[in-house]
């Protein structure tokens, strides 16, 4: 992957994206008057009518007869309820008492009243319902509570949402906005490789400069560019290549910091960025991982409620709307084009879609010239060669494996990171920490014979790539492992060479029958790795007499559903079944071939194996010597990276 070959300097954001901060209005002082004066009124009236349930209650009897033995001073009668005051403190059923209350009889008593003037009470009667200002107070004061608090919790809300509140960060978003080049400090040519990637870019950036040159006969910049490659090859820092090189209004910000927990926050977010760089045009918006945001619509469990729907919809709305602005361009970044929602991809949106792959071979000599600028290397590095060895590896593949030689360069006290520490450091990337696990002679001497296996079949058969090292110490998740030379970049493979490819991959379990007369479960990753290569062959490659010229494809089950999927031009039963046969027949030939080839050359299996067990790791031009010279045969090239073939 065309990557860039320095580490850039992290974004700086400006002072305009994030808004100025507004300080909460403080609540007015009579508003919090009203509520107290409220508050107290209510609770003179509760405490008023509280007061007499506060009374002793005595019996209507007992109370008889304290008016009959002239014990009632006063009394008060308020339907049924009567408070009475004694003239003096009595003690009644053990308490003593000077006030009291108790209920008469619903239909009332005729002797009562008549009892009360003779013993000369002073008896007042009054009603039972409470004062008009009361009840008025009693019915309107419990919503004037309400109201009131609704009111606080708005305007509480209110500043809460607003600029400067707790929640006005989660609205307000997380983008970046860069206003002059100086802010970010990488350029197109601190990008390496990426030529036609930069030639889109560097045309977009010189229309937003100069708009009225391109213009003149009619041309239109495209308004989306979406740049598409495997994780790690640069894309991102192409983005702020573009950043640092456009000179207008830079906005960034990743796709998932749409989604939030807020059902609408992602369409609030969509609509404010676009408004903001409307506002500066001619401007930029990037959007790292899109995939996140702009995923395809109806497959989720959602419907057409989701948040990330909604927060797509208003998206797609901005990029291609009835108010849309020619002069804001998107720039959108994905490792996942696949997934993403047509309606996002078709022109007038994204209108062109820049391809970044893993690098080449002088664009991985470039990268690893930059990533080492700043690092001594001893004499015995050469890049190209390592360059060479690394096909496959992305820009910060090879970034990690500069610096993983670099630490172990310190590790080891040296002055200068030499070969030894690239070849340490690749080791560690692609196969694993060395493991402290330690093989009895038995399963030392089958994983010896296995991998002695994957070396003959790579020697002695035609089209297949050239030996490297071969070892049985175990690394990672495998006991041993046979590496392989790559002769270049290559992105074809022919029927042979695959042939070829298969019968290394299964070199090992063919030594094994060959020693052993049986097989072990040291084979599983090759058998898996060949039947893949095989089933491709023969469904997707054409590369079958008896399926012919056809592509084929499974079925797929869905993920949430659990079942089948209908899909146009899925494969029938009947044809998985033809495949799966044609598969086996491959694989079969491809082992007997192997096998045959290992019966050839059983002395030079021998002596490898023989080898192994001494030495544990043999190099290239130990090999050599060992197996003799290769025969000659077509091309040799390899489309998956080194040291995979062989891994078990």
């Amino acid at each position: 992957m065309p990557t860039s070959l320095r580490s850039p300097p992290s974004f700086r954001p400006s002072s305009g994206s994030s808004g100025g901060a507004q300080t909460p209005n403080t609540p007015s002082w009579k508003g919090w008057v009203i509520l107290a004066v409220l508050l107290a009124g209510f609770a003179v009236l509760r405490n008023t009518a509280l007061q007499e349930d506060e009374y002793p209650e005595v019996s209507y009897s007992q109370f008889y007869g304290l008016l009959e033995k002239h014990k009632v001073h006063s009394a008060v009668l308020k339907g049924q309820k009567l408070i009475g005051r004694l003239n003096s403190d009595q003690s009644v059923d053990g308490k003593t008492i000077h006030r009291f209350r108790t209920m008469v009889p619903e239909q009332g008593d005729q002797d009562l009243i008549p009892l009360m003037r003779k013993q000369g009470v002073d008896l007042t009667v009054s009603s039972e319902e409470q004062p008009l200002l009361v009840q008025l107070l009693m019915a309107v004061l419990p919503w004037a509570l309400i109201i009131g608090l609704w009111v606080w919790i708005s305007r509480r809300a209110q500043r809460m949402m607003g600029p400067g509140g707790a929640l006005g960060g989660v609205l307000k978003g997380r983008t970046r906005r860069f206003e002059k080049e100086s802010e970010v400090a990488v350029r197109f040519d601190d990008v390496a490789g990426l030529g036609a990637a930069k030639k889109d870019l560097t045309e977009i950036v010189e229309f937003l400069k100069e708009p009225a040159r391109f213009r003149r006969l009619g041309g239109k910049v495209p308004r989306g560019v979406l740049l598409v490659g495997p994780p790690g090859t640069g894309k991102t820092l192409l983005a702020r290549a573009v950043a640092g090189e456009s000179g207008v209004p830079f906005f960034s910000i990743n796709g998932s910091e749409f989604i939030e927990l807020f059902v609408g926050v992602g369409a609030s977010r969509v609509r404010e960025l676009f408004e903001e760089a409307k506002k500066v045009a001619p401007a930029i918006v990037f959007i790292d991982e899109i995939d996140a945001v702009g995923r395809s619509r109806g497959a989720g469990l959602g419907g057409g409620h989701d948040e990330r729907e909604q927060t797509l919809n208003q998206l797609l709305s901005e990029m291609d709307g009835f108010s849309r602005n020619d002069l804001t361009i998107v720039l959108a970044a994905t490792n996942r084009p696949d997934v993403l929602d047509a309606a996002l991809l078709r022109p007038g949106r994204f209108d062109r879609r820049v391809v970044i792959d893993r690098p080449e071979l002088p664009a991985r000599q470039a990268i690893l010239e930059v990533h080492t600028k700043e690092i001594p290397l001893g004499t015995d590095v050469g890049l190209r060669r390592i360059a060479g060895n690394t096909p496959g590896f992305s820009g910060a593949d090879l970034a990690n494996l500069v610096n993983e030689a670099a630490l172990n360069a310190t590790r080891r006290g040296a002055d200068a990171v030499e070969s030894q520490d690239f070849t340490a450091a690749y080791d560690k990337i692609v196969l694993g920490d060395p493991r402290e696990t330690k093989l009895d002679p038995m399963e030392k001497n089958r994983v010896a014979i296995h991998e002695a296996g994957h070396a003959i079949a790579s020697h002695f058969t035609p089209d297949a790539e050239p030996l490297q090292r071969v070892t049985i110490l175990p690394r990672g998740m495998a006991l041993g492992v046979t590496q392989f030379t790559p002769a270049g970049d290559r992105h074809i493979m022919t029927k042979a060479e695959l042939e070829a490819k298969l019968q290394v991959l299964l070199g090992g379990y063919a030594a094994e029958r060959l020693v052993f007369g049986d097989t072990a479960s040291g084979a599983e990753n090759d058998l898996q790795r060949a039947t893949e290569i095989a089933f491709k062959m023969v469904a997707h490659f054409g590369m079958s007499d008896a399926l012919g010229p056809v592509f084929h494809e499974h079925k797929t089950e869905h993920p949430f559903l659990g079942q089948r999927l209908a899909v146009e031009g899925a494969t029938s039963d009947a044809t998985v079944h033809a495949i799966e046969q044609e598969t086996r027949v491959i694989l079969t030939e491809a082992a007997a071939a192997a096998g045959r080839t290992l019966e050839r050359h059983r002395a030079e299996l021998d002596r490898l194996v023989e080898a192994l067990m001494a030495e544990e790791t043999i190099e290239q031009e130990a090999l050599d010597k060992l197996l003799g010279p290769r025969p000659a045969g077509g091309r040799r090239a390899s489309l998956l990276p080194p040291a995979q073939p062989g891994i078990n």
